[in-house]
């Protein structure tokens, strides 16, 4: 209704002021999201001016620096006093905390918190050379999404020897018709990405699944691609073509059970920096948008759901590194195929 309300101005200026809230299924967490990503340079939209005052979800709620980060006014429009007493109200009574951070410190609280620290995961920016990875052995993470979305396909690459690092080389596609509708509406820089070469179209409104096929058909020529693992959803008839062309294609269940150990490996490969990525700027973008689900046994697996962007590219990769990770003893040659026994 306010959007409509200023079709009769010719330069419609509107003002949205406000504290964190707890609902993520609200217009308020849209528009938090949306000046969040603007800021980090996940989106660009020059209509759109975002200021955020806040304290990071990692921030010691107790330290008086933190509270100034959040109030910038604070000892002149709210006395450092009042936030002080409420902080140590806080600290005696527990059902107080989550109150003193929504509206003292700004944080969003009761909500998925982004799981992958980018800073690490730029850290893992090695180069990745497709040329010297021509005949390795690799593993491949299928996740097709819906037509009219991006599909991913990623190989991982297991390491020659302990100094080596796990290689990931990821693909994406998105319908050709509908590029510059999608960089309007979503204001991700598909069109950018695409003429880098980072993203690739296919014909048409929606993906073209035998280009696809094709293409991977083409990799595994250059590739020792051994697996290929694939989401159930959707996939059935694309893993029909797949395995008449030769591959070995897996299923993969996308609950706690399939999802968490890769997951968690991921993330101790990430801090390890025994991951190259190449800093592929669209696997970035799905990396950060990810939102982790836990259940009450610890597992952990990415939720599409409350991921307020695309995180295919993310899954594929997942689902790879498990069948690296499962068979990386497959990846390395015997020893005893070069040299024969010692005997001593």
């Amino acid at each position: 209704m306010t959007k409509g309300s200023g079709d009769a101005r010719m330069q419609p200026l509107y003002f949205l002021i406000t504290t964190a809230g707890d609902n993520q299924n609200s217009i308020c967490w849209e528009v938090h999201q949306k000046a969040k990503d603007i800021l980090e340079g996940r989106k660009n939209d020059t209509t759109f001016y975002p200021v955020i005052y806040g304290a990071e979800q990692d921030d010691d709620w107790t330290d008086p620096k933190v509270w100034k980060k959040a109030n910038p006014s604070l000892g002149i429009t709210v006395g450092i006093d009042k936030v002080r007493a409420a902080c140590e109200s806080a600290k005696q009574n527990p059902a107080e905390e989550n109150s003193f951070r929504q509206l003292r410190l700004n944080q969003w609280v009761k909500q998925a918190v982004r799981w992958m620290p980018m800073e690490k995961w730029d850290k893992c920016a090695f180069t990745v050379d497709e040329k010297e990875l021509e005949g390795r052995v690799c593993y491949g993470g299928l996740d097709l999404s819906s037509s009219t979305d991006i599909t991913a396909f990623v190989l991982v690459f297991p390491p020659l020897d302990e100094d080596d690092k796990y290689a990931v080389l990821p693909y994406f596609w998105i319908p050709e018709e509908n590029l510059e509708l999608r960089v309007r509406r979503d204001h991700v820089p598909y069109d950018i990405w695409q003429r880098q070469g980072f993203l690739q179209t296919t014909e048409g409104n929606v993906v073209h699944y035998g280009y696809i096929e094709k293409f991977i058909e083409r990799l595994g020529e250059r590739f020792n691609i051994r697996e290929i693992a694939f989401d159930r959803w959707g996939a059935v008839q694309m893993v029909q073509n797949l395995e008449g062309m030769g591959f070995t294609v897996v299923p993969f269940g996308q609950g706690f059970k399939d999802m968490s150990p890769p997951t968690k490996e991921l993330m101790k490969l990430t801090l390890e920096r025994k991951l190259a990525h190449g800093g592929h700027p669209v696997l970035r973008w799905m990396m950060d948008n990810i939102y982790i689900r836990t259940d009450p046994a610890g597992n952990i697996k990415p939720d599409k759901e409350k991921s307020t962007e695309r995180i295919d590219g993310a899954v594929a990769t997942i689902m790879a590194l498990d069948r690296a990770i499962r068979c990386i003893p497959d990846a390395e040659e015997s020893v005893y195929n070069k040299r024969g026994l010692l005997i001593l």
